[in-house]
């Protein structure tokens, strides 16, 4: 049976198909024109410290090199035969110590014939002045002519010259014989021996018999730029200034002495003065020759602010840091620099004491970027 569907009815079925497909469509269409969000980029880990105030020395920090206080080349004033050695090469001595010890017998033997002319020529004086005190007497009573009573006068003068002499051979003769016995003239540390026993030593040979060190104390010398030297003498001036020798990097007990020298003029090759420090070297740590970082303290900087070295980056604009704030995220910040201190910086401008600064992990920074804060892995 055929049924008839009015045309009013029609109309509206497909008014009403038409409007749904067309929310279809646009359902459809939104969903494909929707953009994906992003994901959101984690925070960066990084290590961070604080900004501190406190108070620091003011320092000149240089190589040093080491130099003994005193050096004293040995060396024989007489010749003959070395019989013996009485210290061992590299032996600490002291002061008057016997070192050496050459052949005395013939400077014995020459001390022998020098006191024996001088005893002839004593009798010999002593007999003259008999003679003048006689003549005399007879010259006053004329058994005796004046010109013969001159001649003895002139004979007992040349006795008391002879003997004069005698006397000088003897004291050079006794002087020869001491130099036999060679002794220490310094407290000190000897060197490489030089001459064994059994060698013929000569006088006053180009080469030392020994070369002794004075250790105890001991110079560290070492230069700064001339453009200190004002401050230098400044506080010199006004007290000892403190001079610190490292032997090793990091050392935790160095050396302490005091800056005793300034050199009288500035190095025109270098632009820089020498400087010596004195040492009391009690453990010889200190050795001749050495090299070692030395740490002028010339007075102490108050309330300075200090950071880490490892927080300053360098840019375009020059230095700055990666400020945190109290959000976890960061800020560049310029700063002044000043001096490093160990593995700190003194920073003049930029920064106050109790803020926070990146120490590590500012490559993957940029200004405004997230951080989280991870605890600093031990040794570093």
């Amino acid at each position: 049976m055929d049924i008839a569907i009015p045309h009013k009815c029609f109309v509206a079925a497909k008014s009403i198909a038409g409007f749904t497909l067309a929310l279809l469509l646009t359902a459809v269409i939104s969903a494909c024109s929707a953009k994906p969000q992003p994901p959101q980029k984690p925070p960066v880990p990084v290590t961070a410290a604080e900004v501190v105030q406190k108070t620091v020395p003011v320092q000149l920090k240089t190589i040093g090199n080491v130099e003994a206080y005193s050096t004293v080349s040995v060396k024989s004033q007489i010749g003959g035969v070395l019989t013996r050695v009485h210290f061992r090469e590299g032996q600490d001595v002291n002061r008057g110590a016997l070192l050496f010890t050459i052949d005395p017998r013939p400077y014995e033997a020459a001390l022998k014939q020098a006191e024996a002319n001088l005893t002839k020529d004593t009798a010999q004086l002593e007999n003259a002045r008999e003679d003048v005190r006689r003549y005399a007497e007879l010259v006053k009573k004329g058994y005796v002519a004046q010109q013969q009573y001159d001649q003895i006068r002139t004979n007992a003068a040349a006795f008391e010259a002879t003997v004069n002499a005698d006397k000088a051979v003897v004291e050079n003769a006794h002087l020869q014989l001491k130099y036999c016995y060679i002794y220490s003239p310094l407290t000190g540390r000897t060197g490489a021996l030089m001459a064994n026993e059994g060698n013929l030593i000569k006088a006053n040979a180009d080469n030392a018999m020994i070369i002794i060190n004075q250790i105890q104390p001991i110079y560290v010398t070492f230069s700064v730029p001339e453009q200190y030297l004002p401050e230098i003498k400044k506080y010199m001036s006004g007290g000892k200034v403190k001079v610190e020798a490292f032997i090793t990097k990091g050392e935790d007990n160095p050396e302490e002495g005091t800056l005793t020298f300034v050199d009288n003029s500035v190095d025109l090759t270098t632009g820089t003065i020498k400087l010596k420090a004195t040492f009391a070297n009690k453990a010889k740590h200190l050795w001749p020759g050495q090299f070692v970082d030395a740490v002028v303290t010339l007075t102490t900087q108050p309330n300075a602010i200090m950071v880490p070295s490892s927080a300053i980056q360098t840019g375009q604009n020059g230095q700055y840091v990666f400020l945190i704030k109290d959000d976890l995220t960061v800020e560049s910040r310029p700063v002044e620099v000043g001096r490093t201190l160990n593995s700190e910086t003194v920073i003049e401008k930029g920064l106050q004491a109790g803020e926070k600064v990146v120490t590590d992990g500012q490559l993957r920074l940029v200004p405004g970027a997230k951080i989280q804060i991870k605890e600093k892995t031990e040794g570093k």
